[in-house]
């Protein structure tokens, strides 16, 4: 049985939650994320603010000089992981196994069950029909042999389009051949600019140099995989098993530069909390916190230390965290900052048995999920 590789991705995610629950947006330049005179950057936006040259992550400030007109939305992240939950349950319909990479993308090893829905195109079809049909919302989709072929493919049609790779060997040469070296996987700006000092610009180009150039140029496991996949090799399996988070952070760019030491603090604390509260709901116990601090000239500083023993409620962070920012900004010291940052990592999936600490540790947990409940309220 040949392996088919469905990838789907939701068209413009955010925005087009947006115009199904608010109408009146639709055919307007829709751009999600923070407000047009506010430090922040664009989550995303749908098509129409594309065309002014709005994109992801561009900040809020630059994407109202290029669309003064544009629509500037709040994101509603409860919104879209609802959203994100009606449109998986459709992926499962169509095969158990879907690899989920975000709230809008996944992955789709349809090797099984695409004969029973009429071929993979057939499926892919009926997938994008249920998707629009009963979540009122577009996809694009790219059916090939493998994840990242089905990657490329997904973006050939965009928005609201269907690619069918083939899967002969020479006629995936072919078709990859004229695309950009940047489409690969592992292909990021630095090594784009190394490629390109050898006049390699193309994944034609990667596909006609030798080997042994590459691993000279990329070093020995780098140029290997770029060349396999420039032909348009790549073995890895779908992962249908969810990933575990490997940390847990929250940060925060403040709308002007702040050089008030508590308010920074205060700040902090809040991000204490919030990170708390996505911890605690699996039962795992950190053994790092990191804070992560941006002054106004984007110099960045992380410091992280060890959690001793393990823990998963706020009292045990924010005193982590205190003594971490303390050191970093001391009482009466000057700094100015852009952004804060805090994160928990490292996890177990038990407490360390501790006879004489255990219950005090229990008591803050309590606490901790009982100002987690009243927050919910």
């Amino acid at each position: 049985m040949r392996t088919i590789i469905l990838h789907v991705d939701m068209d413009a995610f955010f925005a087009s939650v947006e115009e199904r629950e608010h109408p009146e947006l639709k055919g307007q330049p829709v751009i999600v994320g923070a407000g047009p005179h506010e430090r922040g950057v664009v989550a995303t936006c749908n098509y129409e603010a594309r065309k002014f040259g709005v994109r992801s992550a561009m900040p809020s400030r630059t994407a109202y000089e290029k669309c003064p007109h544009g629509v500037f939305v709040r994101p509603h992240m409860k919104l879209y992981a609802q959203a994100s939950r009606e449109v998986f349950a459709i992926f499962d319909r169509f095969t158990p196994f879907v690899e989920q990479v975000s709230v809008d993308e996944a992955f789709l090893d349809v090797s099984g069950s695409a004969h029973l829905f009429g071929g993979a195109e057939a499926l892919a079809e009926k997938l994008r029909k249920a998707v629009r049909e009963e979540c009122h919302l577009t996809c694009s989709a790219g059916v090939a042999p493998n994840r990242l072929l089905a990657k490329i493919a997904s973006e050939e049609r965009k928005p609201d389009g269907l690619f069918v790779m083939s899967f002969e060997p020479e006629a995936i040469r072919e078709f990859l051949a004229p695309k950009p070296v940047g489409v690969l996987w592992g292909v990021g700006k630095t090594t784009r600019t190394q490629l390109a000092r050898y006049g390699i610009v193309t994944c034609g180009d990667v596909q006609r140099t030798d080997l042994n150039v590459l691993k000279g140029i990329l070093g020995e496991a780098a140029g290997t995989s770029i060349q396999a996949h420039a032909f348009g090799i790549d073995r890895t399996k779908v992962a249908h098993e969810p990933e575990p988070e490997l940390t847990v952070s929250r940060e925060w760019t403040f709308l002007e530069d702040c050089s008030d030491r508590e308010t920074a603090r205060q700040k902090m604390l809040e991000l204490v909390s919030e990170v708390g509260e996505r911890t605690r709901r699996e039962p795992r116990w950190a053994r790092l916190v990191r804070i992560k601090l941006r002054d106004s000239a984007f110099n960045t500083i992380t410091r992280q230390a060890p959690l001793n023993p393990p823990a998963r409620d706020d009292i045990a962070f924010r005193h982590a965290m205190l003594k971490l920012f303390d050191r970093e900004w001391p009482v009466n010291a000057a700094r100015i900052l852009r952004l804060v940052g805090f994160g928990v990592g490292n996890f177990t999936d038990r407490p360390e048995e501790d006879l004489f600490g255990d219950e005090a540790r229990r008591k803050r947990e309590k606490l901790s999920e009982t100002l987690d409940a009243l927050r919910h309220r």
